[in-house]
């Protein structure tokens, strides 16, 4: 049985396959999954060694969408035949794109049937993220205002759709004029979309302007510019200090940059409006055993969700397991946000 892998340590990351053995006797509270669908999202090597993982390979492909065939003696929420959905930990052994898998009976959740595999896959990372951002760091709840940078992306969507889902007041912004108009279609609708891709500096009076003077009780990034020169990579990201004039007393700032530096200037206006900033790590989830039972219960939310309409992803198309490797290339290039392997 052959599965994915990346070889760290050389200077760039090279993905290779390699042949894995699953043992004949199945630990006790381990699942045996045969993968139908499994989500690819760019590698992160440094969190890996932050957190002491060192290996030569590294598997590849986490979330994923399949069937139980195998369950061990002392497992309780499963049985042969159930369709699952899950994330591998981050020191998991095996590699998603493996025909088999076998995993702790506590990262998985059971599929509503009328979910695909494929759409659950590359979904559920973003879901997980979302959830996070708004419900466990940020607090939401009915009357918030929340301002979601790059709406268009499969983690902007998402956040805008479980905060409209909760009674929150969204404004978003678009990086290109299909994804405006995308995004002014949606349904239930945005209360402003702003067109950062004609005119970054609009972003702090349009938002002021809609709440009143007042600003956001949240923003949820997709990354920041720490500094006022642009480049073409970050020519679309709003600067710190637009972030923090955007948030209203007591806001909350939720970032996934991972090195975000704010200057004492930023600290005061931070401290003035006794607002917070929080930094998003989903994978803290499957990092820790401290929360499972709460991990479990948000991944079940997420993909019951998904099933009702309320979190509605933009489809991926499924790659074919061949293609797999030249996928995965491409985005851990972040040439492509995201990608599905149908096995």
């Amino acid at each position: 049985m052959k599965g994915l892998y990346c070889r760290a340590g050389v200077a760039e990351p090279k993905f290779v396959i390699q042949e894995m053995v699953l043992p004949d006797v199945l630990d006790s509270h381990l699942v045996r999954v045969q993968v139908k669908a499994c989500g690819l999202s760019p590698l992160d090597l440094k969190l890996l060694n932050d957190v002491g993982i060192q290996r030569d390979l590294i598997p590849v492909g986490r979330e994923v969408s399949g069937v139980v065939l195998q369950v061990g003696a002392k497992v309780s929420f499963f049985q042969p035949q159930d369709e699952v959905v899950g994330i591998l930990p981050l020191d998991s052994p095996c590699s998603g794109l493996c025909e088999l898998i076998d995993i702790d009976e506590h990262y998985l959740v059971q599929k509503p049937e009328k979910l695909s595999p494929v759409c659950v896959a590359g979904a559920l990372r973003d879901g997980l993220s979302a959830y996070t951002a708004l419900h466990t760091h940020a607090r939401m709840a009915a009357g918030h205002t929340l301002l979601v940078l790059d709406g268009g992306s499969s983690f902007g969507l998402m956040c805008i759709q479980l905060a409209c889902y909760h009674g929150v007041k969204v404004f978003t912004t678009s990086h290109t004029a299909e994804e405006h108009t995308f995004l002014e279609q949606l349904r239930p609708s945005v209360a402003k979309v702003i067109p950062v891709y004609k005119d970054q500096s609009e972003l702090l009076s349009v938002v002021m302007e809609e709440t009143g003077g007042l600003g956001v009780d949240i923003v949820i990034d997709s990354g920041v510019r720490l500094q006022e020169k642009e480049s073409d990579e970050t020519k679309l990201l709003p600067h710190k200090h637009d972030i923090i004039s955007v948030l209203g007393v007591g806001g909350h700032w939720v970032t996934s940059h991972k090195e975000l530096q704010l200057d004492p200037p930023d600290c005061r206006l931070l401290h003035l409006k006794s607002a917070s900033l929080t930094f998003l790590n989903h994978e803290v989830w499957t990092a820790s055993s401290a929360q499972q039972g709460r991990y479990l219960h948000i991944l079940k939310d997420i993909v019951e969700k998904m099933s009702t309409g309320v979190l509605r992803p933009q489809p991926e198309e499924a790659v074919p397991l061949y293609e797999a490797t030249v996928t995965m290339e491409t985005v851990q290039r972040h040439q492509k946000k995201k990608a599905v392997v149908q096995l």
